[in-house]
């Protein structure tokens, strides 16, 4: 295109749908591992800073992970109110982490991911996105199944975060967005727990996965709601469900919210606030159509699959 100036040689490319990709320009690799489940990239991009990629998929970035993680977990532990122990299922970056121990009231955050090598990678060579969390005396890190980890353990937890990879056949993560799995979930919730779970993209080509988890979660808890935020480097606005055994109220007070992240927690929030959560409750009408309308669930017998693999290669 005249008047462009295109610098990188070397690209990921993702598929998004059988008809599009989402290219973007890598500067160098960090660190590059074939673990035993799954292929994992650390990068530099000319536009957004490092990012993750696994399986050929876009994780999150520096530039905008902020966007993801902050919507990710700050909206369940405003609805508890007062979360003092949290599960993580997945958020190999640190950066989820980072985000539950910004909560005063936090006296313990347990992160359950099945792959340590990019876990140590993400400690390594992404500082900008855990900033210490790893090193924080209450996390406490688990190398295991996250499926496994729910049958074993006997706690329960205020808060539980799904924070998982794209369910694609061959990655690690597809059996984990069912309702066997939110079952075994809810099995280790407090009674007056919260549960999210980072549910894909709501394009409108794409989101058929979120209305199907919609559907999923209502077979397994009495409350559930969808949020969205709009992430750059994903090339679609992106989605959570909170579920709970109580009412969600999906019109809160800014006011109030802004009082309550105030006073229960560390700042540093780049993108939440009362007036963003309000608006990311409040879903557009063909979504809110769709989701109402979904039937299907999700089960180990029919798991959910994401659309194919990204490719890392040159022009």
């Amino acid at each position: 295109m005249a008047g462009s100036e295109v610098r990188a040689d070397v690209w990921i490319h993702e598929y998004i749908t059988p008809w599009d990709i989402y290219v973007h320009g890598i500067s160098r690799t960090l660190a590059y591992r074939k673990t035993e489940f799954q292929e994992m990239y650390i990068v530099e991009t000319g536009a957004y800073g490092k990012a993750l990629v696994l399986d050929g998929k876009w994780q999150s970035c520096t530039g905008d992970e902020f966007l993801y993680h902050e919507p990710l977990v700050q909206p369940a532990m405003l609805l508890h109110g007062a979360p003092r122990s949290t599960l993580i299922l997945g958020g190999g970056e640190g950066a989820t982490a980072r985000e539950v121990l910004r909560w005063n009231s936090i006296e313990q955050a347990v992160m359950i991911d099945i792959d340590g090598e990019v876990v140590e990678a993400c400690r390594e060579h992404l500082p900008e996105m855990h900033q210490g969390a790893f090193d924080d005396p209450r996390l406490e890190l688990v190398i295991a199944d996250a499926l496994e980890y729910l049958d074993k353990t006997r706690q329960t937890f205020d808060v539980i975060i799904s924070d998982l990879s794209d369910p694609i056949e061959e990655g690690p993560s597809f059996k984990l967005f069912t309702k066997e799995y939110f079952e075994k979930a809810r099995r280790v919730l407090a009674p007056d727990g919260v549960f999210v779970v980072q549910a894909g993209p709501v394009s409108p080509v794409e989101m058929h996965l979120h209305c199907r988890l919609a559907s999923t979660l209502r077979a397994v808890f009495p409350h559930t709601a969808s949020l969205t935020s709009y992430v750059p480097t994903y090339a679609a606005p992106w989605s959570y469900i909170v579920a709970s055994a109580d009412p969600i109220d999906t019109r809160p007070d800014p006011d109030e919210i802004d009082r309550q992240l105030a006073q229960k927690t560390t700042g540093g929030l780049r993108m939440l606030d009362g007036s963003a959560l309000l608006g990311m409750y409040q879903l557009p009408k063909h979504l809110r159509t769709a989701i109402a309308e979904e039937t299907q669930i999700y089960t180990l017998a029919e798991p959910p699959k994401f659309f194919g693999k990204g490719a890392l290669g040159n022009t």
